[in-house]
């Protein structure tokens, strides 16, 4: 107990117990003058005599008659009942402070105001009525509030680790400081002259089973309290009903029914006397109403979530046809860029890709790869004679033909302005040889008309084979070789055919 006698000595700033607290305490114990005693010392406050009064006139004690003066409240609810009364509103009224820096003051007395309640409700459901089960409610946590007024910086760090870990607080408090508000509340109350059976509940309201055997249903009482003051003040209300449930349940013997009236009971009471304690009850109810109302929200968050799905369904859809559309746009836009624009063969640039690829299979697969190059004779003269209008129907002309005489893995593209090629994988010299004449004596046979004009037209063409060997050649020796070959065509009158082999031997 040293931590705890260490933060109670007279070194350290301690709220002092109410003088009037003091005086209600020691008439309690003067059997003698006790009711007397009592009485003159709640009526030299008036705010405490207006205070107590109106507790006794409550709901919560339902008096099959008005009492007007303490005189009357005590011959009624007797010394034990009255002192307690007007200890919590003593105490309460003495321990409040400005919510600041994370601790809010109105919050805890709310919370302690509605643990009182539950307790003085909770006895006489599991057992009977008992006159200190409220101002235990009350004081259970007391240790809390000294422990904020005591090491303010410290408990701030308490309640942040708290709400990061989700641990119960008594477990943060013994890691901080080495004991809790269960031990230091005890120890407080004690000092300040609290009875016995007030303080010794408090110190076992977290641990019942360490609990002396002749306080164990107060300190139940006071546990139930707490957990019934958590589902309206705290967080897990699921956890604390199951809890709840089997304490009261099993222990007690009561029915679910019951601890639901209880748990409904502690929020109704609980607006009333929290007004008389001047704490906002905000909007605390019964807990099978908010149930209620969380079952209604359900029902219109499912009809919502059908309305959602039915949305969602149309927005998918419409996002389906739309991946589609951008599917058939995608690819639309890939193929404009893999084309010429003019001819609808394969463009410059992804020529020099397939041909950079099937020069690296045929390494890889040790195949011939072919390569032929052609070239439209005379086309500028006929882009001079007949305008280019008619020069682009003469191109893309020839790129029909040449489309169709090549094969199916043949890769056929316009090279530039008037020249096309045409890459043959595994097609040896005399294999491209065939197709290249193929295709030059079919564009020789044809006319392309256009308007009343007729044209005809012929193709100088250069072809290279590259035959894979021990030595790696470059895929420029047999661009090179190809081009060569063209222009032997050319020079040699055109409408010709031309032929190269490239072999890593002769490179």
């Amino acid at each position: 107990m040293s931590a705890i006698n260490e933060l109670i000595s007279n070194d350290i700033r301690l709220p002092s117990p109410p003088s009037i607290a003091i005086r209600i305490l020691e008439a309690a114990k003067n059997d003698g003058a006790s009711y007397s005693e009592l009485s003159k010392i709640i009526m030299s406050d008036p705010s405490l005599t207006a205070k107590t009064l109106k507790v006794a006139n409550s709901s919560f004690y339902g008096l099959a008659q008005r009492v007007d003066s303490i005189k009357k409240a005590l011959s009624i609810l007797g010394l034990n009942a009255m002192k307690n009364i007007a200890l919590s509103f003593v105490i309460a009224n003495e321990l409040r402070g400005h919510s600041e820096g994370g601790f809010d003051f109105d919050f805890f007395w709310k919370r302690s105001v509605t643990a009182a309640v539950a307790a003085d409700l909770a006895a006489v459901s599991i057992g009977s009525k008992h006159d200190d089960a409220f101002v235990t409610g009350l004081l259970q946590d007391i240790g809390i509030a000294i422990f904020y007024f005591c090491r303010k910086n410290d408990y701030l760090k308490v309640l942040d680790e708290k709400r990061i870990s989700e641990s119960p607080v008594e477990v943060v408090e013994n890691k901080i400081f080495g004991f809790d508000h269960q031990e230091l509340g005890f120890e407080v109350l004690k000092k300040w002259g609290l009875p016995e059976n007030i303080y010794m509940p408090i110190r076992y309201h977290h641990k019942v089973k360490d609990c002396p055997g002749n306080y164990e249903f107060i300190t139940d009482v006071a546990n139930i309290s707490d957990k019934i003051s958590s589902i309206y003040h705290g967080s897990h209300s699921s956890d604390k009903i199951a809890a709840i449930n089997n304490i009261i349940g099993k222990k007690y013997k009561k029915s679910e029914g019951d601890i639901q009236d209880l748990i409904d009971s502690a929020a109704n009471k609980s607006i009333e006397i929290l007004s008389l304690f001047e704490i906002d009850p905000a909007d605390l109810k019964p807990y099978s109403q908010i149930l209620q109302e969380a079952n209604e929200e359900l029902g219109k968050l499912n009809l919502s979530f059908q309305h959602f799905l039915i949305k969602y369904k149309e927005a998918r859809d419409r996002a389906e046809d739309l991946a589609g559309s951008l599917k058939v746009a995608n690819e639309k836009l890939k193929l404009l860029a893999l084309r010429d624009g003019l001819t609808g063969l394969y463009n410059h640039r992804h020529f020099q890709e397939q041909f950079d690829a099937e020069f690296e299979r045929t390494l890889r697969y040790k195949k011939p790869l072919s390569l032929l190059m052609l070239d439209l004779d005379h086309f500028k003269k006929i882009n001079d004679a007949y305008g280019h209008r008619i020069g682009d129907v003469v191109l893309k002309k020839i790129a029909l033909l040449i489309e169709e005489n090549v094969r199916k893995n043949d890769i056929v593209a316009r090279y530039g302005g008037e020249e096309f090629a045409i890459i043959a994988p595994e097609t040896d010299l005399k294999g491209a040889a065939v197709l290249a004449e193929r295709i030059r004596i079919s564009l020789e046979k044809t006319e392309i008309h256009s308007d009343s004009i007729t044209i005809k037209a012929t193709l100088s063409i250069g072809v290279a084979a590259y035959l894979p060997g021990k030595k790696v050649a470059k895929k420029s020796d047999l661009f090179d070789a190809a081009d060569s070959a063209l222009y032997e065509s050319k020079r040699n009158g055109r409408n010709k055919l031309s032929m190269a082999i490239v072999t890593p031997e002769n490179t």
